[in-house]
């Protein structure tokens, strides 16, 4: 958990801004819910693992000593929508997309691009288990990051029916369905032998870890996965090849078909280009029931967001089941790829005013004050030095901050109602009518850049 000095602030504005209009272009609606939940509502929907990271808040007051929790820090976003959703259903349109960006905390180890409270960036769409939405899901991401000014990002996508049958046709239990995808979601961070060993602690046999993490490496070599594939949109005849080889069960059938109609109509949105179908992906979270995503990108260890259908979160609520699915950009790790990359624009790096407005009698900051507030009913951020030095250390410090103009106010200036302004880049200084002033500043910034 961390605090933000004025730069990270404007940093993080700057790119919550840039992914709220471009939700908001495809017809997303806002929506804020509680940091704290009440823990029944959070456990049993992230599983095992998930459960474990949950911050979990002791009761209170009289029952204090029970060391009993009953409240929880949000773990994600998806489960609280979930419960708004069946709490409110009667006042919410039938197909409700909605967009949420606010932290949330998980118990985790601090890494890159890892923390303890984080930011999502949520888009999520209820009602409808058309794959048109799986499609405006991935081309609104698409936007935002290309807006933000990425160029090298891909979307990775899988389908749960796809793993499951895999699973199936390897023998494991469907017990230990959830402990396999979360050790298979870490192939990319820990290996084979690393999730081979983590399947064997989890009580999956070894047979049947063999048969599984072959079908992986076969995929590899056929150039399949994120190992050298290139599996896109325009390449839906992979797809078919890899499904008549290893899926010819209903489940796997329904997922694969579901899978080519969503690749299929992303080619007709912004992340045509983006689309890699990824047998590895697997994402831990027990509540996915459909297709599933990830974006990365080549220096990020990890991704900058993900997301799936979640059909049957809803229903643990409201009794009845509500098709569903959503994306979440993790907002943290794009900062820090775009802190590395350099991406932000200069404008960021502005100050915190545009002049700063220097006295030099105590008794004159009445007529400082005033002429500050005709400078900021045009517009300027002004900063108004609150102690009568002189004035040479009054523009030494509005230097130091970067601020590039000063408006003198000595006492030829208050009697003639007139001000000086100083312009410290040119190092020169010109006296305006006090009414003038704020035009002769707003035409220097603006010649400024």
């Amino acid at each position: 958990m961390r605090d933000f000095l004025p730069e990270d602030i404007r940093r993080r504005e700057h790119v919550i801004g840039v992914i709220r209009r471009v939700y908001e272009r495809y017809g997303f609606e806002p929506l804020e819910t509680p940091a704290v939940e009440n823990l029944e509502t959070l456990m049993g929907k992230y599983g095992e693992e998930g459960n474990q990271l949950i911050f979990k808040i002791l009761k209170r007051g009289e029952h204090e000593a029970s060391g009993e929790a009953d409240l929880a820090l949000r773990y994600d976003l998806t489960v609280p929508l979930a419960r708004v959703v069946a709490q409110y259903r009667s006042k919410l349109p039938r197909l409700f997309k909605r967009y949420q960006i606010q932290p949330v905390w998980r118990a985790d180890r601090p890494a890159r691009g890892r923390f303890r409270e984080f930011y999502q960036c949520d888009v999520d769409s209820l009602g409808s288990s058309s794959p048109a939405v799986e499609a405006e899901m991935c081309a609104a991401v698409t936007d935002a990051l290309k807006d933000l000014g990425f160029t090298d990002f891909e979307i990775r996508i899988n389908h749960r029916d796809l793993l499951t049958h895999l699973l199936n046709s390897a023998d494991i239990a469907p017990a230990l369905h959830g402990a396999t995808l979360v050790a298979l979601d870490k192939m990319d961070k820990i290996g084979r032998h690393g999730v081979e060993k983590e399947l064997d602690q989890r009580g999956v046999s070894q047979i049947s870890t063999n048969w599984l993490l072959g079908f992986f490496h076969d995929s590899v070599a056929d150039g399949l996965g994120t190992a050298g594939a290139d599996v896109s949109c325009a390449a839906l005849g992979v797809v078919d090849a890899v499904a008549s080889d290893h899926v010819d069960g209903s489940v796997g059938y329904a997922g694969r078909e579901n899978l080519r109609k969503i690749l299929t109509l992303c080619e007709n949105t912004s992340a045509a280009e983006r689309m890699r179908w990824d047998p590895f992906l697997a994402r831990g979270l027990s509540y996915y029931t459909g297709a599933i995503f990830e974006i990365n990108v080549p220096d990020l260890a990890g991704s900058l967001g993900g997301g799936g259908r979640y059909d049957n979160l809803v229903g643990m609520f409201l009794g009845q089941s509500v098709p569903a699915c959503g994306f979440s950009l993790g907002l943290e790790r794009i900062l820090v790829v775009m802190a590395e990359r350099g991406m932000f624009p200069p404008s960021l790096a502005r100050t915190s005013a545009d002049v700063m407005v220097a006295v030099f009698d105590a008794a004159d900051a009445p007529h400082g004050l005033r002429v500050a507030g005709l400078l900021r009913q045009s517009g300027l951020r002004v900063l108004v030095y609150p102690d009568a030095d002189k004035v040479g250390k009054q523009i030494k410090y509005a230097d130091s901050l970067g601020i590039p103009f000063v408006a003198i106010l000595g006492g030829n200036e208050i009697a003639a109602g007139t001000v000086t302004i100083k312009n410290l880049a040119a190092q020169t200084q010109v006296t305006y009518d006090q009414a003038a002033a704020a035009g002769a500043i707003l035409e220097g910034l603006k010649q400024r850049g």
